[in-house]
């Protein structure tokens, strides 16, 4: 059972089964997480800074109230989903069993709609330590100023700009993407917080009128940013395991959770390059 407790102004949270801050913060879904020496990890999420790590038996959040954790971290880091359950029920399949071995830690995080469709606009054919600058460059030329980091940039502020503004970046074509998905996001051609209630198919319809934004990037944001667990981002390299490992169709056990099993198997097929 899950519990807290606060001790010298950090929060201390015991029972967190199936939750690892390196597979949660490392699989490519949030880019604001940077893990330092002692194996904390540092991060900004709705303008809110973070220092959490794990300890034995417990995880532990930095000079985080109660109210704190309960107002905002509880739901960013998916405390009232029962991945228990889930875990269980995807295990059915023999391989969905064996990727959870490794990778069974992951929890789905629910982050910002506007920050999550901008990031993996910026993720397109780039690579991880790339993203992070592009966004950390971003946040530090058009984010506010905090106490020692920058907030993310909102649609209104980057819809004022154009393509241009945005070289210091160096994000190349993702750019001009950039600033339509601010436009659309600003004047209300997409409304981003009606599309959690949206049937799946017509959310990404939606998301797909942004200039840039394909299915994947779509799934991606529903996924991440939106609580849609159903949505299964496709790039390359899921295709590649997909039909590796399942000659291309999710068993019927996963279907109902698909996003949280494609995160499984994403990172069983990187961590093991599909081998044993």
């Amino acid at each position: 059972m899950l519990y807290i407790k606060s001790k010298n102004n950090d929060l201390y949270i015991y029972g967190a089964e199936n939750f690892s801050l390196d597979q949660t913060l490392d699989c490519g879904q949030a880019f604001r997480w940077e893990k330092n020496e002692d194996g904390v990890w540092h991060g900004v999420a709705n303008d809110k800074y973070l220092e959490i790590y794990h300890g034995e038996n417990f995880i532990v959040l930095k000079n985080t109230t109660p109210s704190e954790y309960y107002g905002f971290w509880k739901n960013y880091f998916d405390m009232d989903r029962d991945y228990s359950k889930i875990i269980k029920t995807v295990s059915q399949n023999e391989i969905i069993a064996k990727a959870i071995t490794v990778a069974g830690g992951i929890r789905i995080l629910n982050q910002d709609p506007w920050e999550t469709l901008c990031s993996f606009i910026i993720s397109q054919n780039n690579n991880i330590p790339r993203i992070k600058g592009i966004i950390n460059r971003l946040c530090e030329n058009f984010g506010e100023e905090k106490s020692g980091y920058y907030s993310f940039p909102s649609a209104m502020k980057l819809s004022r700009l154009k393509p241009e503004d945005l070289e210091i970046l160096r994000a190349g074509f993702r750019a001009k993407y950039i600033i339509d998905a601010a436009k659309k996001v600003s004047d209300g051609t997409v409304k981003l917080d009606l599309l959690r209630e949206m049937p799946y198919e017509s959310a990404a319809e939606e998301l797909m009128k942004i200039s840039g934004v394909g299915p994947k990037v779509a799934d991606c944001v529903l996924l991440f940013g939106l609580g849609h667990i159903e949505a299964f981002p496709r790039d390359v390299w899921i295709k590649r395991a997909m039909e590796a490992l399942f000659k291309g169709e999710l068993p019927e056990c996963a279907k109902e959770y698909a996003g949280i099993v494609q995160q499984y198997i994403f990172h069983y097929a990187r961590i093991t390059k599909l081998q044993g």
